[in-house]
């Protein structure tokens, strides 16, 4: 009789711990890790915050709602490779991170690197700590390839290759307010002297809207003879129809949907910057990464949603609102308000 309390206790056990085994199996391959993370009051407000952006972008993407746009009824498999461009994997724990510019992707970038471990520090050794990563490798060209692209490396059986970590691995992207993205991409790429955006996009924005038919060779040059680009420059250039007919949006002003794709790509995780801090302690909670990572501190500097008034002062109410409509997948595909202020007045 004891030897047989005995079984059935082991029996018992036995199976508690294989249906764990199988829960906490499912939670990881599965496209949340909610499991993981408690059952707080404060991670139950944040869970139905990420259930309810989800579901506004299933519902917008719905073949039946009031939003129309061009790439809304492609399949994955239509999206171009190059268009994949800014969706990042982390096969070691598997997660993919789309990147949007000015959205605190240099710091997600860092995060991605010391999760790959496959960008080594002067001692050879892979980096550990974000921080320690120097801003000038984020941003420098040949650091892309050290990235490991969605898209790169598998030739022809990069598609099934592809749905297969699509459908397995957690995905996730961070959206900022439209506008204010624009503002802040102005603010650092032409207030600031930047050679490069000068030469690609400054000097033809000079000669097309600022009537400077000879715009200075440099940046340098052009700050010293008091040569500056406006901002109704840059909102004429965005709303010119020549300029993606000659080549597509620059990726710090092209649509956030445009570069990540959430009508095709099902995110398990939508942050944003304006909840930067609660979303990036949600996500590394998921992810099981909140004792391994650290997250570089926000910037000081978030271009603040009250400059809207003061950046679109001198662009007109037409103009605004052909800018709105640009950019209004955007605003309803990430629930973020009309600025009806801007528009009506």
């Amino acid at each position: 009789m004891g030897m047989q309390r005995q079984l059935q206790c082991i029996f018992l056990l036995g199976t508690v711990l294989i249906t764990f085994f199988i829960i906490c199996w499912d939670a990881r391959k599965g496209r949340t890790f909610y499991l993981q993370t408690g059952s707080s009051p404060d991670f139950t407000h944040l869970k139905r915050r990420q259930e309810h952006r989800r579901r506004i972008i299933r519902e917008f993407c719905s073949a039946d709602s009031s939003l129309n746009f061009k790439e809304k009824s492609i399949t994955f498999d239509q999206i171009p490779n190059k268009a994949l461009n800014h969706l990042i994997v982390d096969d070691r724990h598997g997660v993919i991170y789309c990147f949007v510019p000015k959205v605190a992707c240099t710091n997600w970038k860092r995060v991605m690197i010391v999760l790959s471990q496959n960008l080594k520090a002067p001692d050879g050794a892979p980096y550990l700590d974000p921080l320690d990563i120097p801003l000038t490798m984020i941003h420098n060209s040949t650091l892309h390839k050290t990235f490991n692209k969605l898209w790169m490396r598998f030739g022809r059986y990069s598609r099934p290759l592809m749905h297969h970590k699509l459908k397995n691995y957690t995905k996730f992207l961070f959206v900022r307010d439209p506008f204010v993205r624009l503002i802040s991409a102005f603010r650092d790429k032409f207030v600031k002297p930047d050679e490069y955006f000068y030469n690609m996009y400054g000097s033809v924005m000079l000669r097309r809207y600022a009537n400077i038919s000879e715009p200075p060779d440099s940046v340098k040059e052009a700050f010293a003879e008091g040569i500056r680009l406006s901002f109704t420059h840059f909102i004429k250039y965005l709303l010119d129809p020549q300029t993606e007919e000659e080549k597509p949006f620059n990726e710090h002003w092209q649509q956030m949907y445009r570069l990540c794709h959430p009508c095709q790509i099902e995110y398990d995780f939508i942050g944003k910057l304006e909840t930067l801090d609660e979303d990036t302690e949600h996500l590394l909670k998921i992810l099981g990464l909140d004792n391994y990572i650290h997250f570089p501190p926000g910037y000081e500097n978030r271009t603040a949603l009250d400059w809207e008034q003061e950046w679109f002062a001198n662009i007109s109410v037409a103009d605004r609102r052909k800018l709105y409509r640009l950019y209004e997948t955007d605003f309803r595909l990430f629930e973020y308000d009309k600025p009806e202020t801007l528009l009506d007045e």
